[in-house]
């Protein structure tokens, strides 16, 4: 009887992972496959086959987590705006963040800006773009 609750514990955590896509669930399946094998050769030792479960799923996201991550974080794709970013920039509308306004001008662009500290910069002065935030650049003042 055992076994067939493992087959729905395997079939279960494939689906879930066949539907997230995400690394989620498969070291269950894992953990659930060898819990069917003990299962075949010992039937009636329940113990054994939750230990196994736990502990064959714990050791698969242990050794395998750690490398899936390495491949799997997002790439990083530069864009041409990056260029911007540790340049000078000159401020053409005095940026506010409560306001919710602010322009400068790097590059012969210009673009709307927020303050990386909430402080208040002026028209005319000179900052420093620390990084880019959708179609906002993050600066601080010189």
């Amino acid at each position: 009887m055992m076994a067939f609750i493992w087959v729905a514990v395997l079939v279960a955590m494939l689906v879930i992972e066949g539907v997230s896509v995400q690394l989620t669930s498969i070291w269950f399946a894992a953990g659930a496959l060898a819990a069917l094998i003990v299962s075949i050769f010992a039937p009636q030792a329940y113990a054994a086959q939750i230990i196994v479960f736990i502990v064959v799923s714990a050791a698969a996201l242990i050794a395998v987590r750690p490398l899936v991550r390495k491949h799997m974080k997002a790439k990083f794709q530069p864009t041409n705006a990056d260029k911007y970013i540790g340049k000078e920039a000159v401020v053409t509308e005095t940026v506010n963040n409560i306001d919710g306004k602010g322009l400068v001008k790097v590059g012969g662009a210009i673009w709307s800006a927020r303050s990386a500290d909430d402080t208040v910069i002026e028209k005319d002065a000179a900052v420093i773009v620390d990084r880019i935030e959708g179609v906002k650049l993050i600066v601080h003042a010189v």
